[in-house]
């Protein structure tokens, strides 16, 4: 039997995601119906990395936020409102929500998108 508590230690804290080894993000979160799930992959007081799936429909109401975020799509489409200007994007696409502008998003298909927040 090995002593596996040093893996558990470098994996804790940052959503299942092993420091140096390649995961594919899309598949750390699922889809759940009539719902928007989430899980946060890094959490400092610099910024957070956040997953996300979006049911068909399904999305976040507008708000603002006091800092930048970059949108990441992994997977499906969804409609990215920024200060009244709607935007559609897809599975590759990347969209800025500026700090302090209200945004939404609506998901056009079921949708997996990767949210950066930069807080410095």
């Amino acid at each position: 039997m090995t002593d596996n508590s040093k893996d558990l230690e470098a994996v804790e804290g940052r959503g299942g995601l092993e420091p140096g080894h390649k995961q594919n993000l899309a598949s750390l979160v699922s889809y759940q119906s009539g719902s928007v799930v989430s899980r946060t992959i890094i959490n400092r007081k610099s910024g957070t990395v956040t997953l996300f799936a979006f049911d068909e429909g399904e999305g976040l109401s507008e708000h603002t936020a006091p800092y930048d975020a970059l949108v990441q799509v992994l997977e499906g489409e969804a409609e990215v409102t920024v200060a009244g200007e709607k935007n559609m994007v897809g599975e590759g696409d990347g969209i800025i929500l500026p700090a302090g502008k209200p945004h939404a998003l609506k998901a056009a298909k079921r949708f997996k998108m990767l949210l950066t927040m930069v807080r410095a």
